[in-house]
C-alpha cells in the first residue's frame, strides 16, 4: 500500500474511529485549542497534534475540518503536516496555508485530505506555527466554491512537542 493511501487510511480511522479503533486511540493532552493523540495500530503507532478550525467560512458550511502534525516511527514519518477540510477538493484549484506573511502550498490532494509533498515545507511550515497566532487555510470544494478555516495556534507547539516525544 502506498505511504499516500496509507496516510488517508489513518487519517479516515482518526476522524471517523467506530468499534475497536476507538478503543486505539488514545488522547495524550489538551493544549488550549490543540490536542495530542496516539493511534495504535497493527504496524506501530501513529502520534499526531490536530487542531479544528476557530472560524470558518463560508458560515453556512458547517464541515468537520482539521490541521493534524503527524509521525510515524515505523514508516520514519516525521512533521508530516495534513489536513482535512469536510469536503472533496476541486483538482483545479490550489490547497494554501498563510500565517502572516508566509504561505505554503499542499502538493498532494487525494479525496477530502491534502498534503505537503516536501519535507523541508513542512519543517518550514511547523516554524511558523510555532511562531504565529493564527493559520488560515484556503480550499476549494468541487463545485469551485472556496473555503477558509481560520485555526489558532494557540497551544501548537506544546501539542506538537508532545506528540513528537509520545512517537519517540
Amino acid at each position: 500500500m502506498s505511504i499516500i493511501k496509507k496516510t488517508i487510511v489513518g487519517a479516515i480511522l482518526i476522524l471517523f474511529p467506530s468499534g475497536l479503533v476507538a478503543e486505539e486511540v488514545k488522547k495524550v493532552g489538551k493544549f488550549k485549542d490543540w490536542e495530542t493523540m496516539v493511534l495504535t495500530k497493527s504496524d506501530g503507532i501513529v502520534c499526531f497534534a490536530q487542531s479544528k478550525p476557530v472560524l470558518q467560512s463560508p458560515k453556512t458550511n458547517k464541515r468537520d475540518s482539521r490541521l493534524f502534525v503527524s509521525f510515524r516511527p515505523n514508516e520514519k514519518i516525521v512533521d508530516e503536516i495534513s489536513l482535512t477540510a469536510g469536503y472533496e477538493f476541486n483538482k483545479q484549484n490550489s490547497i494554501t496555508a498563510k500565517s502572516g506573511k508566509f504561505k505554503y502550498k499542499f502538493d498532494i490532494s487525494q479525496e477530502s485530505f491534502a498534503w505537503i509533498a516536501d519535507n523541508k515545507v513542512e519543517r518550514k511550515m511547523i516554524r511558523t506555527m510555532k511562531k504565529g497566532s493564527r493559520i488560515m487555510v484556503s480550499g476549494y470544494n468541487s463545485s469551485g466554491s472556496q473555503t477558509i478555516d481560520h485555526y489558532s495556534l494557540l497551544g501548537f507547539t506544546k501539542a506538537y512537542n508532545e506528540a513528537k516525544k509520545s512517537c519517540s
